[in-house]
């Protein structure tokens, strides 16, 4: 019997090989096309070229991977019963259901490892990404120094930063405000520092050049000045957070995800659609399992389907899935669920239809 698995999986794996490679191929030549003129204008080594292509393939991956796993779960099984050896393993004493364990088995497995890989593997070949475009096509700049940064840390508190090099981490002209409400905000304390330093081994910043403001609750007292040295000082926001508000969110790992979302969440800003979206990218790689219970069973059924067929009904299954999730995203964002239950509706659905349409199959 092991045999029979491991032909199976070969037929399967080397499918799900073909298809990858060929949708990688596809991505890679669009984008290249797009960006020729810019590349050619630069003057870009080729091998920077392919150093940034290498980092792009890991997002194309995670894109295409749903729709190949789906299209070689149809062309493997379509494979075997259009050379009736699915009928052979039935005679052999196979039900279709112990014909299809391997495959499943597989799906299950590569949608682990792909969890890893789109939540930490995939941002950091992201970022680099990003940086190479900022620095050989011109679309924006490398941040590796910030200007005149503002953040909201708590709804009564803000952080200005006039100046901060993140390879140093140091800067200068911070500002640290404190009001007394959200809702009518009178400012009760703040703390300038000419320059200051971020401390690595005690997570504190060490401030310095300091005066210090404290205002009386009716403003008809002038305030009180401090002028310190040196002060440390320990806030939510650190050098890891002040960075990550400057890049886009597909350039950080679920980690970093979720704190840059909890940072704006205290600085009071309305993130339930960041954390539905953050949940969906949690349960997105198991849609490689998902789709498999779609395409296995209806190939398996399809005697004589053809290709074209079973590219359409590919088709149909992804998009019918793609759109399951955007209206979810859209209810999860309009109604008073949990985020991830919002995100993690559309998935569930499929998930019990293709448990069901599995169970219809004829075994």
């Amino acid at each position: 019997m092991k045999k029979l698995d491991w032909y199976i999986l070969r037929q399967f794996m080397m499918t799900l090989l073909f298809g990858m490679i060929g949708l990688c191929v596809v991505f890679v030549i669009v984008h290249l096309l797009e960006n020729l003129d810019g590349f050619l204008d630069r003057k870009t080594p080729p091998q920077h070229i392919v150093a940034f292509y290498l980092n792009y393939l890991p997002e194309i991956v995670k894109l295409t991977t749903p729709v190949a796993m789906l299209l070689s779960s149809l062309f493997t099984m379509g494979r075997f019963s259009t050379l009736n050896e699915l009928t052979a393993m039935k005679a052999g004493g196979l039900s279709l259901y112990r014909i299809l364990l391997p495959l499943l088995c597989m799906g299950l497995v590569i949608s682990c490892v792909q969890f890893y890989f789109d939540g930490w593997i995939v941002p950091r070949a992201n970022r680099f990404k990003a940086d190479f475009e900022r620095k050989a096509l011109g679309k924006g700049r490398v941040e590796t120094t910030l200007y005149n940064v503002y953040i909201r840390e708590t709804p009564k508190r803000n952080l200005i930063i006039r100046f901060y090099d993140d390879q140093m981490k140091t800067g200068s002209g911070l500002t640290l405000e404190e009001y007394s409400s959200e809702v009518q905000p009178r400012i009760v304390w703040r703390i300038f520092a000419g320059d200051f330093s971020y401390d690595t081994a005690k997570s504190i910043w060490q401030l310095r050049n300091v005066s210090e403001h404290r205002f009386s609750p009716d403003f008809r007292i002038q305030p009180t000045v401090t002028i310190l040295p040196t002060m440390t000082l320990k806030t939510n926001t650190t050098p890891r957070i002040l960075m990550q508000f400057q890049r886009n969110t597909n350039e950080l790992t679920f980690p970093e995800l979720k704190e840059y979302i909890d940072a704006s969440e205290r600085g009071g800003k309305d993130v339930r659609q960041q954390r539905i979206a953050y949940w969906g990218e949690y349960i997105l790689p198991f849609a490689n399992f998902i789709v498999m219970l779609f395409g296995v069973p209806v190939s398996a059924g399809q005697r004589k389907a053809g290709l074209a067929l079973e590219i359409a009904m590919a088709m149909v299954i992804a998009f019918l899935y793609i759109a399951a999730i955007r209206i979810g995203q859209t209810l999860g964002l309009a109604g008073d669920i949990p985020p991830a239950l919002a995100a993690a509706v559309p998935h569930s659905i499929f998930l019990v239809v293709g448990v069901l349409n599995l169970l219809r199959a004829r075994t």
